[in-house]
């Protein structure tokens, strides 16, 4: 039942809440005042007590402002979702909801979540004719492209007799990447060019050929300003072993029997290498990637180890 009703509902990133997409049901609280309101009729009735039909009809009123109240909180409020970041596996992921309000009065207590978890809700108050930002916890459990789960949102302003809600399913996509290796081994070998020499072996501090400690004398433009502002330690481009051996990333050269595992090292090479400002080349089942280096190349290189 459940599956049928959000597939009613067409994925967008932005949603106007109307009356055609806004409900409306009574809470408990709500339920236990329609209670006590009926049980105060009938003594009323019963006893013949003005101030008893006085304070009957004054609650009756108050809950059908309130319902009033709830309902237009949410009703005309413009909702966005920002486009979310790429995120590692088990870091989550964070949503962010943009509520844009033309009322000239101020909107409260409107609590945003994702459907399947409507107990961890982050509150947010609109301003007057503003916008503001609520942000979801959305923790996906596998690497790889994830559509957004359905969104709630919702409020019991101002009397908490009603509950005023709506669904939301957005159109965009989270790009998980998957768990870099805690402690992975040092880099391996770089491949020799073609007409180079044999690669040498990687140095147990898992640097590449290319890289070496900074040596008095060596000019400026060698240094790895990148490394040096990181980790503190100065270290220089070997211009000779860079020329002769090119870094290869692939699968086969992780030596572990889980799929998920190689991928796991090879994403902590990927950022061991970007770290060393290396140029570095990955190969995957249906994807490689030239030899490069920089945020894009790294970026590439972590979207292809997602949706391997």
């Amino acid at each position: 039942m459940r599956r049928w009703w959000e597939a009613r509902l067409p994925r967008s990133d932005q949603l106007l809440l109307t009356q055609r997409n806004i409900y409306i049901l009574p809470t408990r609280a709500g339920l236990m005042l329609a209670a006590t309101v009926l049980l105060l009729l009938l003594a009323s009735i019963n006893y013949q007590l003005n101030l008893g039909y006085l304070l009957t009809f004054l609650l009756a009123g108050c809950a059908l402002v309130g319902m009033h109240v709830g309902h237009a909180t949410l009703r005309g409020l413009q909702l966005h979702l920002l486009p979310p970041e790429p995120q590692f596996l088990g870091n989550g992921s964070t949503l962010t909801l943009e509520l844009a309000s033309t009322r000239k009065t101020p909107r409260h207590a409107i609590a945003a979540s994702l459907l399947d978890t409507a107990r961890q809700q982050a509150f947010v108050d609109v301003p007057a004719g503003g916008r503001s930002q609520v942000h979801v916890a959305f923790a996906p459990t596998r690497r790889g492209l994830h559509a957004i789960p359905t969104l709630t949102l919702e409020t019991r302003f101002p009397m908490g007799a009603f509950r005023v809600w709506t669904l939301w399913r957005p159109a965009a996509q989270v790009l998980v990447y998957p768990q870099p290796e805690a402690h992975p081994p040092p880099l391996p070998a770089g491949e020799p060019r073609a007409g180079g020499a044999m690669a040498r072996q990687a140095a147990s501090t898992g640097e590449f050929d290319g890289v070496r400690a900074y040596r008095r004398g060596d000019p400026l433009k060698l240094v790895v300003w990148k490394k040096a502002a990181k980790a503190g330690e100065l270290v220089s481009r070997d211009s000779q072993q860079a020329q002769r051996h090119e870094l290869w990333l692939e699968p086969a050269l992780a030596q572990l029997p889980d799929g998920e595992q190689r991928l796991a090292r090879l994403c902590a090479w990927v950022l061991q290498a970007d770290r060393l400002d290396l140029e570095y080349g990955l190969r995957v089942p249906g994807v490689e990637l030239a030899p490069a280096s920089g945020e894009a190349h790294k970026r590439r290189c972590l979207e292809a180890l997602a949706l391997c």
